[in-house]
């Protein structure tokens, strides 16, 4: 084999890696970084593995929670949330897994040694044909994971969950929340809408100045370990993530209910907000932009009879 066969093999072979490479580049440079991070965390009692019935603001379904302290197997508790190992190590998908690792590992020992992805191919111009090739094949796997993850997560992690006019309340359509039905298990007054909305704001306020103290009088304990990690996380980054005028543009009830001593209460809530990310010493822009942004979320809340709400799960939608 000559140096020019050589060299144009491990030109391959880098092109390879780029092209499966640049989406979770991607993905990761734009990742939500306001309160939450973007992911699905907390509890909610008894229902922590079901899923909140879908609203007109959030009319898909909640996002399993990949961090909870809530363990499965209660009689009162659904199904668990799907394994979220990768796509390639999850039952039922190894073999989509394996056909894409063999095709992919032979193709890069042909490449290696002159013999192409597909063999025969040769010259420059043959590159531009394999990462075409190469992301016609990503394509495909990253559309075979989406529907995978739909599926799974309907049929399995949400099994159980309420459903149905009697599960979900209707709310008026607009700017803020809505007046609800008094036929929910726990009636929820306008008082209520106020403090959930006025918490949204105080909690994306509190994160940005990274205040642990006030947190911990807004959201559970469980929420703010995974808030002082986030933060520790970007501190490690040696960056601050900085959220500005944090608007509720809609809500609505997904359910409301009571266990013991304890109200719960799951809302869905489209809000707007400024997310930035900044160098923590020369305030350099990071990630986002000052252009205000738009989140759907479901937020659960909770309150010790006679007490205040507070956060204790964030869903992405």
């Amino acid at each position: 084999m000559t140096f020019t066969q050589r060299a144009h093999g491990i030109v391959k072979a880098i092109a390879v890696v780029l092209s499966l490479a640049v989406p979770t580049v991607l993905v990761v440079s734009s990742a939500d970084a306001r309160v939450g991070g973007g992911s699905s965390s907390g509890s909610r009692g008894s229902r922590t593995f079901s899923a909140p019935p879908s609203t007109s603001t959030a009319p898909g379904s909640a996002q399993p929670f990949n961090r909870t302290f809530t363990q499965p197997g209660s009689p009162n508790v659904g199904a668990p949330a799907p394994a979220r190992g990768g796509f390639f190590n999850s039952p039922g998908r190894s073999m989509l897994g394996g056909l894409a690792a063999g095709f992919l590992g032979a193709g890069l020992l042909g490449m290696l040694f002159g013999g192409g992805m597909f063999g025969g191919l040769g010259g420059l111009s043959s590159i531009f044909g394999l990462i075409l090739q190469i992301g016609l094949i990503v394509i495909v796997v990253r559309l075979a994971m989406s529907w995978w993850q739909r599926r799974n997560q309907t049929a399995s992690a949400y099994a159980g969950g309420a459903n149905g006019p009697a599960a979900q309340q209707s709310f008026r359509s607009g700017a803020g929340f809505g007046i609800g039905s008094s036929a929910a298990p726990l009636e929820i007054l306008p008082a209520d809408y106020e403090a959930f909305e006025r918490l949204l704001g105080d909690i994306q306020d509190a994160w940005s100045n990274e205040d642990i103290g006030r947190l911990h009088t807004l959201a559970t304990p469980e929420m703010v370990s995974y808030f002082t990690k986030d933060l520790d996380a970007n501190r490690a980054r040696n960056v601050v993530n900085k959220v500005f005028n944090t608007k509720l543009l809609q809500g609505d009830l997904a359910e409301a209910w009571r266990e013991g001593e304890t109200d719960y209460a799951s809302v869905a809530m489209r809000y707007s907000l400024i997310d930035k990310t900044v160098d923590r010493a020369t305030g350099r822009l990071v990630e986002g932009s000052e252009a205000p942004t738009e989140a759907t979320e479901v937020w659960t809340f909770l309150r010790p009879r006679g007490g205040n709400w507070e956060l204790s799960a964030i869903q992405q939608t």
